[in-house]
């Protein structure tokens, strides 16, 4: 008997629907999930909703378990948590990075447990706090750096959350967004507005996928400083100073992104399980900003694109009781 699901497709320049779709029988590696939670990543799927992908980066960026071709229609997304209702790990909750869909089946090694301290509802920023882990790793903090993280998105939260706990930095969140301030204390991270952050810094990292971040990031450099570029401009070219100071204070610019791990001696199943173990802090609570019902997804999308829904995480709640936090 054929099983069918519900998944969230982008159809056309700011458009999506939810459409129906056919699920294989599981195999006997394979597990059926289903859904209880999904995120938006805001940044990156306004800019499949638009349809900013270079053709460039076509396979780059598609997701793992992504359906079509960029631009659309495509079925993209990958923060997911669900129960597994078939298969090994029977009842566990586990996270997946699976587009927005209510029930899917997929190779049970393509899951991974959701640790009994972390809930559900917090675990679908494993993704992003995953995207954090790799960043860090690429930028090597030491105690006693003097940082700043420009950009107090999901993924720049993200950063600041994890080197809030490394012994005796000076850590300060930047971002033009004064309401970002209330994050920053939540996360127990120090705030500044742009033209007001503290200079001097040993290492930046970049993620406001803006023009006039990436150059304040490399103006808050001491000589011989790093700035981490996590931003991902998609088909955007960027205009960066880099006369003036650059060559001066010899400073460095280097990227990072989570297609590649990082450390060579770890593996993507133990970068994604330190992830859910860093969400056990409830302090990462901060980065989800607001909640709605999978069937509004459609009408959702557009209003956190053109930013009249401001959110960090938005997270989508599945099954016809729900009720939006």
């Amino acid at each position: 008997m054929t099983r069918s699901a519900r998944a969230l497709w982008f159809t056309s320049s700011g458009k999506s629907e939810i459409r129906s779709v056919d699920l294989p029988e599981p195999g006997p590696d394979d597990v059926l999930v289903r859904t209880l939670y999904s995120g938006i990543s805001r940044g990156t799927e306004t800019l499949v909703l638009r349809g900013g992908v270079p053709e460039s980066q076509h396979d780059v960026m598609r997701a793992p378990f992504q359906e079509g071709d960029f631009p659309w229609p495509v079925k993209y997304g990958y923060l997911n948590v669900g129960v597994v209702e078939r298969g090994p790990l029977l009842g566990r909750t586990v996270f997946c990075l699976y587009p927005h869909q209510t029930h899917y089946v997929v190779p049970a090694d393509a899951v991974t447990p959701v640790p009994d301290s972390v809930p559900a509802a917090r675990a679908v920023l494993a993704g992003t706090v995953e995207t954090a882990v790799n960043a860090v790793w690429d930028a090597k903090p030491l105690i006693g750096d003097r940082i700043a993280v420009v950009g107090g998105g999901m993924v720049g939260s993200s950063v600041a959350a994890v080197l809030a706990r490394f012994p005796g930095v000076r850590l300060q969140l930047v971002d033009a967004d004064p309401s970002r301030a209330s994050v920053a204390a939540a996360l127990g991270v120090d705030f500044a507005s742009p033209d007001q952050a503290t200079g001097n810094c040993d290492l930046v990292v970049h993620a406001s996928a803006t023009d006039a971040g990436l150059e304040r990031s490399l103006a808050l450099l001491a000589p011989e400083g790093q700035v981490v570029e996590l931003s991902w401009y998609g088909d955007r070219r960027v205009s960066v100073p880099l006369g003036e100071f650059f060559h001066s204070r010899r400073l460095r610019l280097r990227s990072s992104q989570v297609g590649v791990v990082a450390r060579p001696d770890r593996t993507y199943a133990e970068r994604m399980s330190l992830a859910l173990d860093l969400l056990a802090d409830p302090v990462f609570d901060a980065l989800i900003t607001g909640e709605s019902r999978f069937d509004d997804l459609p009408t959702v999308l557009p209003r956190l694109a053109s930013g009249e829904l401001p959110a960090l995480c938005h997270r989508i709640g599945y099954g016809a009781g729900h009720v939006p936090a």
